[in-house]
């Protein structure tokens, strides 16, 4: 069954508790978003405000998926650029499906709500991500259409004794 996608939910308690939750399992399912497993709701309850201080000043923009049963089960956040030669792209961040979710399609669908996100924002004609390389992450995001553009070897410290390079993906809009 396909998720639903909305673009700026409003902020809830109830919205706040379910990315956090979300951000945990994916994190404790190996997923690469910024934190190693293993971790709770709270500790990337900090992250995830600071997330959401960006929406509501209007830096950031918030995509979520909902399924059949209204729970968050997707999400990803657009960051808009302040830097007045670079307002004509925006950065994704904290792409995230639920583990139990993964396999099925609904990352591409994800990552095609973000390419609608991208082109419905004012001005915005490209979308840059990073990856942690090491996971296989490049081939999905070329395969969603994004182009890798550059590498940075060694640069995310995973654990003591295990670098992995940080990758650039850009996809242009125009």
């Amino acid at each position: 069954m396909p998720l639903t996608y909305e673009l700026d939910p409003a902020d809830t308690p109830q919205l706040r508790a379910a990315l956090c939750a979300l951000w945990a399992d994916v994190t404790n399912a190996d997923g690469a978003v910024g934190f190693v497993p293993p971790v709770t709701p709270e500790d990337v309850r900090p992250d995830l405000l600071a997330h959401l201080a960006a929406v509501d000043a209007g830096r950031t923009r918030m995509l979520i998926g909902r399924d059949e049963r209204d729970a968050v089960a997707a999400c990803a956040f657009l960051v808009l650029n302040a830097h007045r030669l670079k307002r004509h792209w925006c950065s994704v961040y904290t792409v995230m499906v639920h583990p139990s979710l993964q396999g099925r399609g609904h990352g591409r669908d994800l990552m095609s709500a973000v390419e609608k996100a991208g082109r419905e924002t004012e001005g915005v004609t490209a979308l840059r991500l990073t990856c942690r390389g090491g996971l296989g992450l490049e081939r999905f995001y070329t395969g969603c259409g994004y182009e890798e553009v550059g590498r940075l070897p060694g640069a995310i410290k995973v654990a003591e004794g295990d670098l992995r390079d940080d990758v650039t993906l850009w996809l242009a809009l125009t």
